[in-house]
Parts: structure tokens; sequence; C-alpha cells
């Protein structure tokens, strides 16, 4: 991915949720994307996917994947990428599956093999259901998406993604509305699937925990720019940008004193962006120059990203982990 931007253009303004967002993921790795709501995580995916419903447009960049830029495709080229070559997992199960059909009849709808039966398409989607989890696979095939669990709707909208056998998987705050045991679960579902299946794997979400035990890598997003990049232990133990330290900071079981480090403030209007850097409203470390000047995304040592003026000044912060 390479300068992408994603705009939605409103009656009187121009709405910049993706801003020239550039990074790559490496072949069965899983790439962390993490930050606020509202920092354009979530936009970057199904901008990859093409998407983006009106009034929202990928406005510029490319993605490429296997050599082709995906954007350039015309929507019937494209429909062969979407699910075959690469899968999404939507935050909430229940508006990803049809609630009319039944969870059988939509792993089904999604394998690629036209020559296969009707009957081998039933018994590979019970062999998914079984892959990931769900007990009583039969019966549950001819059961409808009301009739499941938060968790197990999570886990069968994975089956009917794996049903296309996928090269990559798109992960869009895969655990958010799922009570803490089950968030568990479905993390380790993932990993194991990713490493079954040889998948790579774009994970968005606000939950550090989660990044911590699943990612390779991982950049941050704040106001639709990525502000650091770097693998997830040099990141979580030297973190090299002011907004990176005080997510870190405002983890509760990093407290000490019992006294909670929030990041003061909000996100910026993008329909209006300051001329410096977003984050500088919010910064401890904000100087003149921040107010007035965009930072370049530097790389400090191989495959370490920083968008930061005082990058040497953050050396001795902590992240969440010693190194």
């Amino acid at each position: 991915m390479d300068n992408l931007e994603t705009n939605f253009y409103c009656k009187n303004e121009t709405v910049k949720v993706v801003r020239k967002v550039s990074f790559d993921v490496h072949e069965k790795e899983t790439f962390g994307l993490i930050g606020e709501s509202g920092c354009g995580k979530s936009a970057t995916l199904l901008s990859i996917l093409r998407l983006i419903k009106d009034p929202g447009r990928v406005a510029g960049g490319s993605v490429v994947y296997k050599g082709i830029n995906l954007l350039e495709l015309s929507e019937k080229e494209m429909n062969k990428y979407r699910g075959s070559e690469i899968g999404m997992i939507f935050q909430e199960p229940m508006t990803a599956l049809n609630p009319v059909l039944t969870i059988g009849e939509q792993i089904c709808d999604a394998f690629k093999d036209e020559k296969l039966t009707k009957s081998e398409k039933e018994e590979k989607a019970i062999n998914l259901l079984k892959i990931v989890g769900i007990p009583s696979e039969k019966q549950r095939l001819s059961e409808y998406p009301h009739q499941f669990s938060g968790g197990m709707r999570q886990r069968a909208m994975i089956a009917s993604v794996l049903a296309s056998e996928p090269k990559m998987l798109l992960a869009d705050e895969p655990t958010t509305a799922l009570d803490v045991t089950i968030q568990d679960q479905i993390i380790k579902l993932i990993n194991n699937l990713k490493k079954k299946f040889n998948m790579s794997v774009i994970l968005v979400t606000h939950d550090l925990g989660v990044v911590a035990e699943m990612c390779d890598r991982v950049a941050v997003m704040y106001a639709g720019k990525i502000m650091e990049i770097a693998d997830v232990l040099t990141l979580f133990g030297e973190p090299r940008h002011p907004y990176t330290i005080g997510l870190s900071q405002s983890i509760p079981r990093k407290i000490r004193s019992g006294k909670l480090h929030p990041i003061e403030g909000s996100l910026p209007d993008l329909a209006n962006m300051p001329e410096g850097c977003p984050f500088e409203p919010r910064c401890r470390y904000k100087e003149k120059i921040c107010k007035e000047e965009l930072p370049e995304l530097i790389e400090i040592k191989k495959g370490h990203f920083s968008r930061c003026h005082f990058i040497e000044k953050l050396k001795n912060e902590k992240g969440i982990i010693e190194l």
C-alpha cells in the first residue's frame, strides 16, 4: 500500500479519513493497525477491498497485491480478489451474516469450486465449522445466525471467510463485541488458522493486549496518518512517538500509583486538519514547529519509523514492556 487516500465528500466539506497511508505486509505475517476510534483504521481495510460506500471514495494512492494495483481494476475484476484472495472478518457478525439464510447456505455460497455438488459443499462446510470450534457442527449447519451466540456467530463468519481459501485475512476489530473469555478464544483461533492456512493477516484493533499477543509488526494511526511503525517488541519496548507512548501509559495494568494517565483532548476535525502535526494539541512534548510543520515519517533504525520532530527527545521513554 502506497500513499492511500480515502475521503468522504459531504455537502460543504471533504472529510479526509485516510491520509497518504503507506505500509507493506509480508507473507504469513500478522500486521497490526492500532489507534483510537476514528483514526481511519477500518476505513483503511475497507479501502483495500474497495468497499467504501458513498459519499466515501478512495481518492489516491495504490494497493498492490501480487504485483496488481487493486485500485486500477474494474469492479468485475476486483470481485475475483474479494474473498478468494483477500477475506475479511467484520467487527459485528450480525451485520455481516445474512439473517434469512442458514449458516450452511452462507458457507456453501462462498466455495470457489463450482464443480462441487451440494452434498460435497455441505461436507466441507461441516468440516470448516469443526475447524473453527463450533460443536454439533452438522446440526448447526441448518440453523440461522440469530440462533448462535455472539462468539459462535464470529466463528461462523470466520468459517464462511475460510471457505474461499484466502491468502490474506483482514480482521476489523474481531473481538470488540465479545466478552473477555470469548475474545481470548477468537484470538487463539485466528492465530491457529493463520498457521494452518498459511495466511497473512492485517488486524485492526484498539486493544494493545491483543496486538501484543497476535502481531509481528504494528502501525500506529492517528487522524488518518501513520505515526509509527515497528515490530511489536520494539514498539512496546521503545516507543518513539508521543501518541504511542500515551497509548501505552494509559493501560490500567501499567499503573503502579493507582492513577490513570489518559491522553487529554480528542481527535482533530478531519475536515479541517491543522497544517502541522495532528497530534500537537494533545502532545506534552510539543514545541512551536509542531504547530507549523507536519513531520515526515523517518526511519530510526531498520524497520522502525516515527513521525515526530523530536524523536531523540523520546529515547528514554518506556513502553508497555522492558527490553
